[in-house]
């Protein structure tokens, strides 16, 4: 059976409206954080757009694919599992997040070169973010210190924080902050292109926007490096078309974050409450194969699969009505799947 699809033309109205009232805070906290937007910079209004555009698209596709079926029952049985054990669960969440979301361990079983470029990526992405997101919302500022021209102070909105000198070690890395994450950026790229381009398997699974993600990811990061050779090295010379081409390239990565595969950065976090389902499973009683008699899944798990099935359009309820397909266990489907190409050929022989 063929699952049915909806409209695609047709607009989430829940989405929509969540998607409006994530671009009212962000306008909300950028007027307040900049003091009145007496810290806000003009030449950063297209950036601000990109990031509304992007607050706007991403809240409103997490909207829609929360309540898919099977990601709302992912995230019911997540939720779930972390009440049944509360106290244990919340102790356990701070490991979680540092081998989930922030080591991604899981990603290094599979391959210590994939899970380098991804930690590249990843933390060069983060710090970029974490610059350049409250720099364009006034929310970051730096003041001089009294008549000292080589002193300066960051302001958070109105609050007066650290102080630094700016030919200080300090002063050069919180300057040159996007250097260093765009140099963090391009090696995981690099990293990523000598294995999509060398590797069998990767080969075969390959897909035209894996490529426009690294290409994406590349063109911000040199172009955002050329601004730094043209200051440091040219005498300024090419600065202005420099800057509006970098402008471009992070304006259009910024709007193209909600449509292509950097969405999965905001899919991540529902990996914990995947790891709390796994864990109750674990605990939980077995389904026994229908066929063989052997444990192979969880009670729970067979059961969330058998309710979602339906919603997608897909019936493996059993012809002789004695069960449903899902009460099978991979090996026995793997046999049956044998028998019944040989009966449709007419036999082994």
């Amino acid at each position: 059976m063929i699952p049915h699809r909806h409209d695609a033309a047709a607009l989430d109205r829940r989405g929509v409206a969540w998607g409006l009232v994530g671009v009212a805070v962000t306008l909300a906290i950028t007027f307040i954080g900049s003091d009145g937007l007496l810290w806000f910079d003009a030449a950063l209004i297209g950036y601000l757009f990109g990031i509304i555009f992007m607050v706007f698209g991403v809240i409103y596709r997490y909207s829609v694919w929360v309540r898919r079926p099977s990601t709302a029952m992912l995230n019911r049985r997540g939720w779930d599992a972390f009440r049944q054990r509360k106290a244990h669960n919340a102790a356990a969440l701070p490991s979680l997040v540092a081998t989930q979301l922030l080591a991604q361990g899981f990603i290094r079983r599979r391959s210590r070169a994939r899970w380098l470029a991804h930690q590249l990526v990843f933390w060069g992405c983060i710090l970029a973010g974490l610059i350049t997101f409250p720099l364009t919302m006034g929310l970051l500022h730096f003041e001089s210190v009294g008549q000292q021209g080589d002193r300066y102070q960051v302001f958070v909105s109105r609050v007066g924080t650290m102080s630094f000198d700016a030919d200080s070690v300090l002063g050069w890395t919180i300057y040159h902050g996007l250097d260093i994450a765009a140099v963090l950026v391009l090696a995981g790229v690099f990293i990523f292109l000598r294995r999509r381009l060398r590797d069998p398997g990767a080969l075969a699974v390959e897909r035209s926007g894996d490529f426009l993600a690294l290409a994406g990811l590349f063109a911000v990061a040199v172009t955002g490096l050329f601004l730094t050779v043209s200051s440091i090295w040219l005498e300024g010379r090419f600065y202005a078309a420099l800057n509006t081409l970098h402008a471009l390239t992070v304006i259009l990565g910024l709007m193209y974050i909600p449509f292509g595969k950097l969405f999965h950065i905001f899919q991540r976090p529902g990996n914990l409450g995947v790891a709390y389902y796994k864990r109750a499973n674990a605990e939980g009683p077995a389904a026994v194969c229908r066929r063989c008699g052997d444990e192979f899944a969880s009670v729970q798990q067979v059961a969330d699969l058998q309710a979602i099935l339906p919603q997608l359009g897909f019936d493996y309820d059993a012809a002789d009505g004695a069960g449903s397909y899902q009460d099978t266990c991979p090996k026995c489907r793997r046999a049956q799947l044998a028998l019944a190409q040989s009966a449709r050929v007419g036999g082994f022989g």
